[in-house]
């Protein structure tokens, strides 16, 4: 059995014992047994699965950014277990705040990405028979599991990717919140039936697809698995989860959880690795479907070539998500709520409120909210009172400060410079500040290009009608908000906007699951077809069968002449 470490690798020695509230909370947890218990699932087949599993999790882990003495390789997670990759090739992880060494990735060999495909096709047919009771049952042991360890969780994310601990630990809730969600499937998954002649019916019903796979990317370390793993296996389907290289460990002990919850080897597996695993996934035949969060570049690429092969591709791409802010708006309320969303978790979300519009006199307020930036808390993340960590590499640091000059050389205004800043104890992090630019143009670099840091672009507009028209012409449409007072120009707003997504001073309105994820324009390839969650995720990942069928009820053996005519069913 492979021992595993990292988040959920490190001994009890190396642990930092975490804040007061990491600290209640993980009280609470069960030390894990070194093998989990034997899972029987049967289905209407009377058909038996039982299986042992080892993949386990230690009963502590690290919370603080303290140098790991001997960091050990991340494995594969093939068949519930945790599997030590044969490869040469190895992708170094390293904190986002110190910039030291956490872990190494693999590049997972190409006879281990078979191996994933192999135990995938194997766990299908029985998985896909398995009632949808059991299902549930599963669904709602792994819920509680990832309740049980919500912090540790957390306390990967702020380590791998830089995230704040309490953001982070939002970043796991609005992933169980899908999972939650996919409890309810026993009403999610009814089919249709009506009699549409005498002794005919029609019904149709939703059946799996197969073997499905997910290119997950950095910012969500949890979040966007969580949008995958239970859809795709509570409609039925086997899962091959690819998370990004730049963070895997919480996706590592979301495959854990699932294990532990009962569901069976195959069902879930893990695979690592960089280009070469995408296009793995995108050309074997054996897969169907395939999940995408992440850069218009690499989503672009991966929803053609996915296609041509013929498989089904969701895609959520970039955004550039705009704010109208009127002079009937709640400044206190306002003001608050747009420093959050642009500066929250680095700027490093789809949907960060990165463009601000200011409408008449409110471009008077921008001092006022260079103050409410100023008094943002960047730090480590684990720190009590932090409100924003590090962006994830050195590069990505490079590219957004390279973004800022270039606002400078264009003729816009830097407000407020992050650029330069760093918080005590930690000299060698990727930290930019938050970052306000005004008097920007539509034209520029700045506001032309996703920047996915801590820098807000403020632009002028003299009407409302002015401020959706700059909102309209961007070429994304993730999300806007407004801000107002006003039913009136908020109903006129959300009318005439193109994003998919509309908040009414509500500044990143993400749909919960109930709903679905409704980027458009370029924020998603394909045009929107194929969205996350909600009924459109049940649909991506499910295939309709409609059945006519006829059963006279007459005396059985009574004739009719050979029908060679178009039935009409009347």
């Amino acid at each position: 059995m492979a021992t595993i470490r990292a988040l959920w690798r490190f001994p009890v020695t190396t642990v930092t014992r975490c804040r007061t509230s990491c600290a209640a909370h993980s009280r609470n947890r069960p030390r894990l047994t070194s093998n989990l218990p034997v899972i029987q699932l049967l289905a209407s087949s009377r058909r038996q699965y039982a299986a042992a599993s080892t993949a386990t999790l230690p009963s502590e882990y690290p919370v603080s950014h303290a140098p790991i003495p001997s960091p050990e390789d991340t494995p594969n997670f093939l068949d519930n277990a945790f599997t030590p990759s044969q490869t040469t090739k190895w992708i170094d992880l390293h904190d986002p705040a110190t910039n030291r060494l956490v872990t190494r990735v693999p590049q997972s060999t190409d006879g281990e990405l078979h191996a994933a495909v192999e135990s995938a096709e194997k766990a299908f047919p029985a998985w896909r028979a398995t009632s949808i009771l059991y299902k549930q049952q599963i669904m709602f042991k792994f819920v509680a599991l990832i309740r049980q360890h919500w912090d540790r969780l957390a306390a990967s994310i702020t380590l791998e990717q830089g995230k704040t601990f309490q953001d982070a630990r939002g970043d796991v809730l609005r992933g169980l919140q899908v999972a939650e969600t996919a409890c309810g499937i026993s009403t999610q998954l009814m089919g249709e039936v009506l009699e549409v002649a005498k002794d005919m019916e029609t019904r149709n019903y939703r059946e799996p697809l197969g073997v499905t796979a997910a290119i997950c990317p950095f910012n969500f370390p949890a979040m966007i698995p969580l949008w995958c793993m239970p859809v795709a296996t509570i409609t039925g389907n086997t899962l091959i989860l690819k998370p990004s290289e730049r963070d895997p460990g919480a996706a590592m002990i979301l495959a854990a959880l699932a294990a532990e919850a009962g569901f069976p080897p195959g069902v879930i597996n893990i695979v690592h690795g960089s280009a070469p695993t995408v296009d793995f996934i995108l050309d074997h035949p054996s897969i169907k479907a395939i999940s995408f969060v992440g850069s218009n570049k690499a989503g672009e690429y991966i929803y053609t070539r996915g296609s041509a092969n013929g498989k089904r591709v969701q895609a959520n791409l970039g955004a550039k998500n705009h704010a109208a802010l009127l002079p009937d708006a709640d400044k206190e309320h306002a003001l608050s709520a747009i420093a959050g969303a642009a500066f929250g978790a680095a700027g490093q979300r789809c949907m960060a409120l990165s463009t601000v519009v200011t409408v008449g006199e409110t471009r008077d307020w921008l001092p006022e909210l260079v103050e409410q930036a100023k008094k943002l808390n960047v730090n480590g993340g684990f720190e009590e009172g932090a409100d924003l960590g590090p962006v994830i590499s050195p590069q990505s640091k490079a590219r957004i400060e390279s973004l800022i000059k270039s606002a400078e050389e264009e003729g816009a205004e830097i407000l407020l410079d992050g650029r330069g800043f760093k918080p005590d104890g930690y000299p060698d992090g990727n930290w930019i500040a938050p970052t306000i630019i005004a008097n920007v143009k539509p034209h520029m670099k700045c506001y032309r290009e996703e920047i996915f840091g801590p820098v807000l672009v403020c632009l002028s507009a003299s009407t409302l009608d002015e401020a959706i028209a700059i909102t309209n012409d961007n070429e994304y449409g993730n999300g806007a908000s407004i801000f107002t007072t006003s039913g009136s120009s908020a109903t006129y707003f959300q009318k005439n906007v193109e994003a998919g997504q509309i908040g009414i001073n509500v500044p990143i309105p993400v749909p919960l699951p109930m709903f679905s994820f409704t980027g458009n324009k370029k924020s998603v390839a394909g045009g929107g077809l194929a969205t996350f969650y909600g009924k459109s995720g049940l649909a991506f990942y499910t295939q309709t069968k409609t059945v006519t069928s006829l059963w006279r009820s007459e005396v059985a053996g009574a004739g009719e002449g050979n029908q060679v005519n178009m039935p009409t069913q009347s």
